[in-house]
């Protein structure tokens, strides 16, 4: 065997390194990927089902503060587009539920999920996820094998004239699932140079020991169905270098060998995340092996890429392999009082131990359901990183023997990872943005029009009142530009709303035609579906075709009546109620301040909300620049955002200002009047929630909703109809508690669903409470969740 040299030596590296280094960090900080993952409430459904799920949205190791709005269309097997959803991003997360028509046909649903931002990047790395349902009434015809493929990947990317490669394969068919295969490696003149076989979910590897610049090798193999195929592996480079790479502890060793013309310096270049997190040079000037081991224990876990470049810093192969040598789970723990009998009450108590700030959502299913093919860790650190289906990915975190971690490294060899175009970034060429990405939530964006406008020496303010289907009101005063285009961002409405508005000044809305629209993006058509077919892990078990033949008997889905589970809670005060009707996620939580401006009756004495504030609050300062300040109806007042100076006593910057919980400014929330402002909220330093967890801390201001007042102020002729996100139902579940309720037969298969489980500092324990359906004897909980920091929570517990 050759005998292997270690040559490392740490050089000053070149100026074009920097400069990579700064094309890198400049993707990072302007380019961030975004990936997502879905949380069911179950694996496999029915026709006339509700699909609920949780999304959380990732840029990096950190939750995402990069977009606003997460898009979600669903297909049937046809490609044919069955519904376009938009939903509200809060804290990282959105919730969301789609219903299975009654007489859907297909044997799944098709999700293609993303954000408006990552239309701008590699389609592959939108999430994609087939959701079986199951045709029980169908009789399924036998299964007719589908066509295998095998697929050749020499490690580094090429095999080159005289170095022993590692070549690794995957065998899979039309609909991505793994095949076994076993076959033999041929010379050009049909010698036998070795044989092969799966050794794991359609994956394996073989050595081709100095192959020829001028041969060509080929490989017969048969699949488990007994057909047989012929493939020939890729060309024989005669010159070039080979990364070969292995994980184990914490550090990751790297073996580079490059051809005999090939002699001088390598640059060995190791990132993840549009980060450098190590970079080398190699001398192989006067020997052709390097062998250097990169400590590995202060990386983020998850997928890191090795690229090798030539002294030209031109690309000569590349490696990915998977690291973990840092925690990323957060600590849960999950218990549960009460054991699973007919129509029987369940608790369970969830834990976190710390006081970071978590997200989490909670599933509870009956037990004989298959278990998902993905959860939270797979899908954030496998699954988003990489191109091509992976099956069943949670298995690879199960375990961390030595056998996991071999067939996960074959994951690694098996499927691509191109994010970066070396040739561009070369040339400094960033990518082209072609969708901007939501920084806010509903904008409503417009363009007025006429006459009125033709000699306009200040800007016009527009008051936009919009009314939504739930009876609540946003009122905006809105700055328009002297050409009449205006826009104001962050309003959150489901369905469709009513739009009206007026003027500062009389009559002027007689005199203009005003054109209006939103941001958000219509549905990307193009899906193209696979061949067809389902996982077969995801069929129906023996348990759930018993819900389906007691369905049958009793003639069909029985539906029960939709009753909402209360815990037993003391009264609420006046400021627990107006919380609860007017803050929502993040604002909803613990604060420095809070105040009912519409009940308090000294509220009208102060110009402005600032200034009410300033004299509630203790700590907070607001310094106005101007002598006076007059009311937004009044003509010929400019507005500043300079208009007062506004500080918290201990925070090192400005306060973040919220109106109705969308990013607003000063000047915006002091023309509001009094009379239209119901509720008000002040946060310290460290609100979870918005960019920058609001470091110089967080005044949220809200208007009055419907019945409070506003009806006789404005008008009631609508100016426009408006789409805004898709409508959502909560879910309910039966309460038994009362024996004399609840006669029709209950055949739930998701017993609980709570996509919105926080925890904090002063709430690191919540008690969940639910009733069990009629026939589960066997419950399985599932809880998936993120905190601040990042970290992930994956647990599942049985109760019997």
């Amino acid at each position: 065997m050759k005998k292997m040299y270690l040559v490392l030596l740490l050089l000053p590296l070149s100026v074009f390194s920097q400069e990579l280094d700064s094309i890198l960090n400049t993707y990072g900080e302007h380019f961030p990927q975004e990936k997502i993952h879905f949380h069911f409430d179950k694996s496999v459904y029915g026709k006339g089902e509700t699909i609920w799920f949780k999304a959380y949205l990732m840029t990096g190791t950190r939750p995402s503060d990069w977009s606003k709005n997460l898009y979600a269309d669903w297909y049937d097997d046809n490609g044919t587009l069955i519904d376009h959803q938009v939903y509200p991003v809060f804290g990282a997360s959105a919730k969301g539920r789609i219903d299975i028509p009654g007489n859907y046909s297909s044997g799944s649903f098709h999700l293609r999920a993303y954000t408006r931002w990552m239309l701008n990047f590699d389609s592959a790395f939108l999430f994609e996820k087939d959701i079986p349902v199951s045709q029980p009434q169908k009789k399924t015809a036998s299964a007719i094998p589908r066509a295998t493929t095998l697929h050749l990947f020499p490690e580094g990317g090429d095999l080159v004239a005289g170095i022993t490669s590692r070549v690794a394969f995957l065998a899979d068919d039309a609909n991505g699932n793994p095949v076994f295969v076993r076959g033999a490696i041929r010379n050009g003149k049909g010698e036998l140079l070795d044989s092969f076989a799966v050794e794991h979910d359609g994956m394996g590897s073989f050595e081709l020991a100095q192959p020829g610049a001028a041969e060509s090798y080929s490989i017969s193999w048969q699949d488990e169905n007994g057909v047989s195929g012929s493939s020939r592996l890729p060309q024989v480079q005669p010159s070039g270098a080979t990364v070969q790479a292995a994980f184990s502890g914490n550090t990751i060793r790297v073996r580079v060998e490059r051809s005999r013309d090939k002699a001088g310096n390598f640059f060995l270049l190791a990132h993840m995340n549009q980060q450098v997190l190590y970079k080398a040079r190699l001398n192989l000037q006067g020997r052709a092996i390097a062998v250097t081991d990169i400590d590995a224990s202060r990386f983020p876990t998850g997928v890191v890429q090795l690229s090798l470049f030539d002294a030209s810093w031109r690309p000569v192969a590349e490696r990915i392999v998977f690291a973990d040598s840092h925690p990323f789970r957060f600590d849960v723990s999950v218990t549960a009082t009460g054991k699973p009998e007919k129509r029987s009450k369940q608790v369970i108590e969830i834990a976190v131990p710390d006081s970071i700030v978590s997200n989490m959502s909670v599933s509870v299913t009956d037990e004989s359901l298959p278990r998902g093919d993905g959860d939270i860790v797979s899908q954030f650190l496998l699954c988003d990183e990489i191109k091509g289906k992976i099956h069943q990915p949670a298995a690879y975190f199960s375990d961390t023997g030595d056998s996991t971690r071999h067939f996960l490294d074959l994951v690694m060899l098996t499927h691509g990872w191109r994010r970066f175009n070396w040739q561009d970034m070369a040339q400094a060429n960033l990518p082209g943005i072609l969708y901007p990405r939501d920084t806010e939530y509903i904008r409503i964006s417009g363009l007025a029009s006429g006459h009125a406008f033709d000699n306009l020496d200040n800007k016009e303010f527009i008051t936009l009142i919009v009314s939504t289907k739930e009876s609540n009101q946003q009122i905006i005063p809105v700055p328009m530009e002297q050409n009449g285009t205006f826009g104001s961002g962050g309003f959150v409405f489901y369905d469709t709303a009513k739009l009206f508005y007026n003027f500062g000044r009389k009559k002027i809305s007689d005199k203009i035609r005003v054109d209006f629209h939103t941001n958000l993006a219509s549905a990307r058509l193009g899906f193209l579906p696979r061949s067809g077919g389902t996982d077969a892990s995801l069929l129906p078990t023996a348990g759930d075709l018993l819900f389906d033949t007691e369905r049958a008997r009793l003639g069909g889905v029985t539906t029960l009546q939709a009753v909402t589970v209360h815990s037993t809670l003391t009264p609420k005060n006046t400021l627990d109620s107006v919380n609860d009707r007017y803050a929502s996620g993040a604002f909803s939580g613990e604060s420095r301040y809070r105040g009912d401006v519409m009940n308090d009756p000294q509220a009208l004495m102060y110009r402005d909300v600032l200034m009410y504030l300033q004299s509630r609050v203790p700590g907070l300062q607001v310094q106005p620049k101007f002598a006076d300040h007059a009311p937004l109806t009044v003509p010929g007042i400019k507005p500043s955002s300079d208009l007062y100076e506004v500080s918290l006593r201990g925070e090192s910057e400005a306060p973040w200002i919220f109106l109705n919980e969308s990013l607003s400014e000063i000047d915006v929330v002091a023309h509001i009047p009094m009379s239209d402002i119901a509720y008000v909220k002040v946060f310290s330093a460290g609100f979870y929630g918005t960019v920058g967890n609001g470091r110089g801390g967080v005044i949220a201001v809200y208007t009055r909703k419907a019945g409070e007042g506003l009806e006789k102020k404005y008008g009631p002729d609508a100016k426009a109809i408006l789409m805004g996100y898709t409508k959502y139902k909560e879910f309910y579940s039966p309460d038994y508690s009362d024996s004399s309720k609840g006669a029709a037969a209950d055949l739930r298969t998701t017993l609980y669903w709570n996509p919105y489980i926080l925890t904090g500092p002063h709430n690191q324990k919540v008690q969940l409470s639910f009733f069990n359906n009629d026939l589960s004897r066997k419950l399985r909980v599932v809880l998936e969740g993120i905190n601040a920091e990042g970290k992930l929570a994956r647990v599942e517990k049985i109760i019997e």
